[in-house]
């Protein structure tokens, strides 16, 4: 599976999970937004839909591509595209990365490319990736419950529906 990540520099590099993934040769990092593949799912916390199973097929296709950029500087990141439609959010989770540990929806870029592996039914490989990382396999673990049922969804809309009622909504 092709998973690129465009890598905008601004992190330390020695807590960076996406160059420790790329070291591991898991996956590919561009340092130009224009890299990325044009028809791979791209993680965006801006975006307008939530990543589901039903991007399983485009995803084993095109890709997956997330952007590694600061959380403070993310809109001016996900501004740089003309289109959003391949662009997916991620549904609510709980970082386990030793930097925002327990925040929720802050995680790092490892955590969003796992999650969404495991989401849309790649949970060896989510596991794997996670592997890596001392507190990896925790991330997986915190957020079982979740994970599970948003990988037994079909469409972005069910997943949003499992998100708000477990966050007590609607």
């Amino acid at each position: 599976m092709k998973i690129v990540i465009y890598h905008s520099q601004e992190c330390d590099p020695r807590r960076c999970t996406s160059i420790k993934l790329e070291r591991q040769n898991k996956v590919n990092i561009v340092k130009n937004i224009r890299k990325l593949p044009y028809n791979a799912i791209l993680l965006d916390a801006e975006a307008d839909k939530s990543i589901s199973p039903s991007d399983r097929e485009r995803i084993e296709k095109y890709g997956i591509s997330a952007l590694d950029c600061s959380w403070k500087k993310l809109k001016k990141s996900s501004f740089n595209f003309k289109s959003k439609k391949n662009h997916r959010l991620l549904p609510f989770l709980v970082a386990a990365n030793p930097v925002n540990y327990g925040k929720p929806c802050i995680l790092s870029t490892a955590e969003a490319l796992a999650a969404s592996l495991y989401i849309i039914g790649f949970k060896k490989e989510a596991q794997d990736l996670m592997g890596i990382f001392k507190w990896g396999p925790h991330f997986i673990t915190l957020n079982e419950k979740l994970l599970e049922a948003y990988s037994e969804a079909k469409t972005s809309t069910e997943i949003i529906k499992i998100q708000n009622e477990f966050l007590g909504g609607s």
